[in-house]
């Protein structure tokens, strides 16, 4: 058994040693490699474990929560990742840990599901807003799409997406769907569908918010713990 290196040249692993982690239903913080690493550092001693606190900034992003999405998603809590440093790494692991809190904790994104975005893209002087409208009344470019178009379209397309068309029965029975606004009325995302090519992260940003809503509040705060402590690490102050 061969695989390829950096060169493209073929390496027998044949004889690598690979090891097995039997992660427990209940350490979320275990389904990425900075969780891994931190739990082991601990366990041998090299390390102590982590003591987290939550740092209020002087201008904190705020999230107007309307009453109309009582109705099909009550439920969101946030925070800001700032000064944060990406490399093609840690970046693949964030998103990665992302898609394993929604297969697990969160039941395929039903009971809560997570959007992220670059804060410095959005008109983070003002509160956000989160909404329900009607789905032709929501107009924006969603992740990949090469267009803006509203979300009755945009479920079209979906339909016949493998991936994605398994996510929209969670608010196709609704007559409003969950959306977030910026002040300027641009749109950040649908949850739990998708978010909007414009607020996007990427290796170049520095700060990520992170927003999660759901169904149920204690799934919510688990997933937004998760993520912040695991990810704080890559920040200038550690917050």
């Amino acid at each position: 058994m061969t695989r390829n290196d950096a060169d493209g040249k073929a390496i027998d692993i044949s004889k690598e040693i690979v090891y097995k982690i039997e992660v427990a239903a209940n350490r979320y913080d275990l389904l990425c490699i900075e969780g891994i690493s931190e739990a082991l550092r601990a366990y041998l001693g090299i390390s102590k474990a982590p003591r987290y606190n939550v740092m209020k900034p002087e201008n904190p992003v705020r999230i107007i929560v309307k009453p109309e999405t009582a109705a099909v998603r009550p439920y969101v809590v946030g925070c800001v990742l700032r000064n944060i440093t990406f490399d093609l790494k840690n970046y693949n692991s964030f998103i990665d840990l992302q898609d394993k809190l929604h297969n697990n904790i969160c039941r395929k994104r039903t009971l809560a599901s997570m959007g992220t975005h670059d804060l410095d893209k959005l008109a983070s002087d003002e509160p956000i807003t989160y909404e329900a409208q009607k789905p032709e009344d929501i107009v924006f470019q969603a992740l990949k799409q090469k267009e803006p178009m509203d979300c009755v379209k945009l479920f079209e397309i979906f339909k016949n997406d493998m991936k994605m068309k398994k996510f929209l029965p969670i608010l196709e029975a609704h007559e409003r769907y969950p959306v977030f606004f910026d002040k300027n009325r641009q749109v950040l995302s649908l949850p739990p569908i998708i978010n909007s090519e414009a607020t996007k992260i990427t290796l170049d940003t520095k700060n990520v918010l992170i927003e999660i809503t759901g169904t149920d509040l204690v799934k919510t705060k688990v997933c937004l713990a998760i993520m912040a402590a695991q990810f704080s690490r890559y920040c200038a102050d550690g917050c």
